[in-house]
């Protein structure tokens, strides 16, 4: 297919073909090139801004797939004034840009293109439903008009401004505060999206490369007897469930003078702090190489070379733990089973997550501040104007996260509110 969006869309469309069909209806059509030969018979659909994706004229070519088809058209089109390969995603910025969607709405696009779970694709299609909008656009009702009640009481001290406003100010901001910071405290959305981090850490030699390539499916560590064999951090993905789930084997930890296994320990010491849970591997004989902290999973293994007296006993200190063998998989179900308990666990909530990337944080962090500071206002005239520019400051921010910040809503909602000027 050949989707084509501007303003010369039409006379692409001319230069194709005798007749275009009715808008948003598609119809057979023979292409041709500027000499009358045929190109090909497609078919072909017509729509018209501003009802279209991009929110300009869009032309839809839907061809025969062959490479000299596609080529021919491309030539003739080549020719058309003005009509050139779009850019990577420009199809949606041009959506964005003519306010067909927002900015999260836009990222959801390619979150949905790049989705390679269920869940991940549930996310997209929410997040491409306006969910992190509706979310933003009501905060952002909050406090436009809480800062044009400010505002009146800066700007118009001659009117007559209702009592209790400061007070119900306060209380509205003080609410919505607490939800930003709740949301901020939700790492759900940007589990779902990036993955559920699994660390496999431990001693040398206990198994970690062996259960990171069994649960793959695949070699993908080397596996050798030698202590230190692996130097750097190996990620692995898994479908767990429908979520996405990051398994990483990493350096085995112990004391060492080589600079080159010390950089991997170090990788593997922040890639652990980092994760989502660990896998605390250990064998008979040899203890964990870090006490496991709530939520870790103590994983014996190598039990295929244990009598069961011995397996029992090693577990006896370890109790919340699990015994595998990577090598002929007895345990591995297990383990999967509290891994993803332990996903379930996590993404767990009594609502959605809307918060799914970095940039989201940012701008919801930021406003959230602007409003702690605002929270330290004690209602006093003198430090009202300042006051005000914290709010300022947090519908910016959160006109940021949408990418929508218009100064007439704040006039709007402040001659509404007050009749000002009657």
């Amino acid at each position: 297919m050949l989707r084509l969006s501007g303003p010369n869309a039409g006379g692409a469309a001319n230069a194709l073909m005798r007749s275009v069909p009715a808008p948003r209806h598609a119809a057979v059509r023979t292409l041709r090139d500027g000499s009358g030969s045929t190109l090909d018979s497609a078919l072909v659909i017509w729509m018209p801004g501003p009802g279209s994706y991009t929110g300009e004229d869009m032309l839809e070519l839907h061809l025969h797939g062959g490479r000299a088809v596609l080529s021919s058209v491309l030539e003739e089109l080549s020719k058309v004034s003005g009509c050139r390969p779009a850019e990577p995603g420009e199809f949606t910025r041009r959506a964005l840009l003519s306010g067909r969607m927002d900015a999260t709405e836009a990222e959801a696009v390619a979150d949905l293109v790049d989705a390679d779970t269920d869940a991940q694709r549930r996310q997209a299609i929410r997040q491409l439903g306006g969910a992190v909008t509706a979310e933003a656009e009501r905060w952002r009702s909050v406090l436009i008009q809480s800062l044009a009640h400010i505002e009146a009481y800066i700007d118009f001290p001659d009117e007559e401004i209702p009592s209790g406003v400061v007070k119900n100010v306060r209380s509205a901001l003080l609410t919505t505060l607490a939800e930003m910071n709740a949301r901020l405290g939700d790492r759900r959305g940007a589990i779902i999206r990036d993955g559920f981090r699994v660390a496999i850490t431990g001693r040398p030699n206990v198994g970690k490369s062996t259960l990171l390539n069994a649960l793959a499916g695949r070699d993908v560590a080397i596996v050798t007897g030698i202590p230190g064999t692996t130097r750097d951090v190996l990620e692995v993905s898994l479908d767990l469930s429908g979520y996405s789930v990051i398994v990483a084997d990493t350096a085995g930890i112990r004391e060492t003078e080589d600079p080159v296994e010390l950089e991997g320990v170090r990788r593997a010491e922040r890639w652990s702090q980092e994760a989502d849970i660990r896998l605390i591997l250990y064998t008979e004989g040899v203890t964990p190489a870090a006490e496991p902290a709530a939520g870790d999973i103590p994983v014996l293994t190598q039990t295929d070379r244990l009598h069961a007296e011995e397996i029992a006993t090693a577990l006896a200190d370890h109790p919340s733990g699990v015994s595998i063998s990577a090598q002929t998989g007895d345990g591995m179900a297990a383990l999967l089973e509290r891994i993803e308990q332990a996903l379930a666990e996590c993404l767990s909530g009594v609502s959605d997550p809307i918060l799914t990337r970095e940039r989201h944080r940012s701008a919801v962090s930021s406003a959230a501040a602007a409003l702690e500071r605002f929270s330290e206002w004690n209602g006093g005239p003198d430090e009202i104007e300042l006051a005000a520019e914290d709010l300022r400051l947090a519908v910016y921010e959160i006109g940021r996260l949408t990418g929508r910040v218009n100064v007439d809503d704040l006039l709007d909602v402040i001659f509404r509110d007050f009749c000002l000027g009657k």
